[in-house]
């Protein structure tokens, strides 16, 4: 992969822990609405330390990773395959979701022609990253230990009192990938739609910060030593990377001083933070109109919390559809194996 710090910027000091999604809970009080916060304070801030970098005379060229550009991009090697074996639990993204991120998607080709884009059936958010870059046997072993609890921590969103929900989606990015970012919810309310869940304002007090919290203590009760990369947070899809040193021109991707070209890099930033401010009025809580902060009391009887517009949606709650996908293998870029997928909220 590509060589970026996993660094927690949200700005506060955060007690150490035996499980390492304790800290920020015990520091927020327990607070949905500080844990909100904490999320948002982290990508803003790293947002802009990666425009400051990528913006600087002195910018050295995009992070390529290695592994991507030998398995598609100009510079693909058809007989190579990737070593890395990883064991996850991903939170799959409901259509709405895709939907959102497929317009984001065509934005960012406009300006960006050869960048590489997730397909929309590989997009995943990482709930737990419970190892990676083993040998397959060595998964095998961690698979069959797993594997007795592996239906109930999959199951995990589909049981009342554990239904995380996500909002406010923004564009965070570096010099190696754009994600689509989100942030835990802390009882906003949305116009009424049938594109979203029936929701009350307790429902937020587990947040996704709580369901990786939750997901650390089942997972480490079968034995299994969790070695993910970071614990930073961060609710994001990677949806695009870059793999070429040009990504503004398709027809010439491995000429790296044009891909540095300053005036192509503002470009690039001006259009991630018009998308921002586009998500911002369109998608997020209050959006066209609506939105607010909601009570148990003002939800009594509500079908459902809508997005700002008929067909998009800024919320997701997390196993709508789908529960967890527990997964292995070679799956960096949204590949891999299923070993069993939870059940979703709806089921």
């Amino acid at each position: 992969m590509a060589n970026i710090a996993y660094e927690d910027l949200s700005g506060t000091s955060t007690p150490v822990t035996t499980n390492p999604y304790d800290g920020i809970i015990q520091a927020c009080k327990n607070d949905p609405k500080q844990i909100q916060e904490r999320y948002d304070l982290h990508r803003r801030t790293r947002n802009e330390k990666q425009k400051e970098k990528i913006l600087s005379p002195d910018f050295q060229g995009w992070i390529l990773d290695e592994v991507l550009t030998k398995l598609d991009g100009p510079q693909e090697d058809p007989g190579f395959m990737d070593p890395r074996n990883c064991l996850v639990f991903w939170a799959r993204p409901p259509r709405k979701i895709k939907n959102l991120i497929e317009i984001i998607q065509q934005r960012l080709k406009h300006v960006a022609p050869a960048l590489w884009l997730m397909p929309l059936p590989n997009l995943h958010m990482t709930a737990m990253e419970v190892t990676h870059s083993l040998t397959s046997p060595e998964i095998d072993a961690l698979v069959q230990t797993l594997l007795p609890a592996s239906k109930t921590i999959a199951d995990l969103p589909s049981t009342p009192g554990s239904r995380a929900r996500l909002i406010k989606p923004q564009l965070s990015f570096d010099a190696a990938a754009l994600a689509l970012s989100f942030v835990p919810a802390a009882a906003e309310s949305f116009p009424n739609s049938n594109l979203d869940m029936p929701r009350q304002a307790s429902d937020d007090t587990f947040t996704y910060h709580h369901l990786r919290h939750t997901l650390y203590d089942m997972i480490s009760a079968t034995g299994v030593l969790i070695a993910s990369r970071y614990v930073v947070p961060s609710a994001h899809l990677t949806i695009a990377r870059f793999n070429s040193p040009n990504p503004f021109d398709a027809a010439n991707q491995l000429d790296g001083d044009a891909g540095s070209n300053m005036a192509k890099r503002k470009q690039l930033i001006i259009e991630v933070e018009r998308i921002n401010q586009w998500l911002e009025a369109e998608v997020w809580p209050g959006a066209a109109g609506g939105g607010g902060v909601m009570d148990d009391e003002e939800t009594k009887g509500q079908t459902g919390i809508a997005g700002s517009t008929a067909q998009l949606s800024g919320q997701w709650v997390v196993g709508e559809g789908n529960g967890l996908d527990f997964r292995r293998g070679a799956l960096w870029y949204g590949g891999g194996e299923t070993v069993y997928l939870g059940k979703g909220i709806e089921e």
